[in-house]
């Protein structure tokens, strides 16, 4: 199947060049100079296609110039958000909020005992999302991530070389992750995972996605059977420049004891992935899927890079 691999189509000096203009002239001399990158993008057919099998199934009756701007829509929606991360560590600038009902929803779920489970997506300003979890709750969290060897675009905390408000786990870290997951939610704290892309070895099942059928990682289903902690499933999205808000997508209660079988996820990944498509009917320009996620014929390792 296509799996992404986590690495930036970006080489380290372009990276380079835009943490100093931001350094420079904020993230508005950068949203300028945007304009151009993105367009070499459009023009650029390996790259301009890798978000073509979203779109032709987000929006199927467009052809031609139709397409073609809502490309430059997704693609210039997600250099907004990349120049914005980067802002948030260089500037430390940048505001992401929750309504008070949602807030007061998680922290009533966390109050049952379990620990929380905190679903993602590779939706709006989903990098920075994380800053706001010790606000959302005062306990220890932890933060699942893939971090591929040679990609030299920077997590927002690595700017200033601060350690992030919550521990890091590398999700390719064998058992070691496994227990790291365990132990977190044992101990009553935040767990955050993505939950639309596998990636590496992970254990994945069938879900149906905008017409189509696409594999998922059943990581968290599993964690949530195993530990008894609810899944709250959220949305990160950028709502101007150098804000976001937090939008809670519902929340999905896994019955203990179902095993290690995808199948018995299925149920639970395919709630998951409903809600994510209501958020892409929405947002359709804050989903940013830059390989064929639909592609789940074979188990052939994606040979793309992210455009993200």
């Amino acid at each position: 199947m296509t799996r992404w691999t986590g690495r930036s189509m970006g080489k380290r000096w372009q990276h380079a060049f835009f943490y100093r203009l931001i350094a420079l002239g904020g993230r508005r001399a950068a949203y300028a100079f945007l304009v151009f990158v993105v367009l070499a993008y459009m023009f650029k057919p390996s790259a301009a296609m890798r978000s073509e099998p979203y779109l032709a199934r987000r929006f199927p009756e467009a052809r031609g110039l139709a397409r073609w701007l809502h490309r430059w829509r997704l693609q210039w929606a997600l250099g907004k958000v990349l120049v914005d991360r980067a802002a948030a560590g260089i500037t430390g600038a940048f505001d992401i909020r929750m309504a008070e009902e949602g807030t007061a929803f998680i922290r009533s779920l966390h109050a049952e005992g379990r620990g929380l489970i905190l679903l993602a997506s590779h939706v709006g300003c989903w990098h920075i999302s994380m800053s706001a979890l010790p606000d959302l709750l005062s306990v220890p969290a932890s933060v699942v991530v893939f971090r591929n060897s040679g990609d030299y675009d920077r997590h927002y905390f690595e700017h200033q070389g601060e350690k992030p408000p919550f521990e890091l786990i590398d999700i390719a870290g064998g058992p070691k992750t496994a227990i790291a997951m365990i132990q977190r939610l044992q101990g009553g704290g935040l767990l955050c995972l993505m939950g639309d892309r596998p990636f590496g070895d992970s254990r994945v099942c069938r879900v149906p996605f905008l017409g189509g059928e696409i594999e998922v990682p059943y990581t968290a289903y599993h964690l949530a059977s195993v530990s008894g902690a609810p899944i709250v499933v959220f949305f990160a999205y950028r709502t101007g420049p150098g804000k976001g808000c937090h939008t809670l997508g519902g929340v999905i209660r896994v019955p203990e004891g179902l095993g290690k079988k995808p199948e018995a996820y299925a149920p639970y990944a395919g709630m998951y992935a409903a809600m994510l498509e209501r958020s892409v009917a929405e947002e359709p320009y804050q989903f940013f899927n830059f390989y064929n996620m639909w592609d789940t014929d074979g188990h052939q390792n994606q040979t793309e890079t992210r455009a993200d």
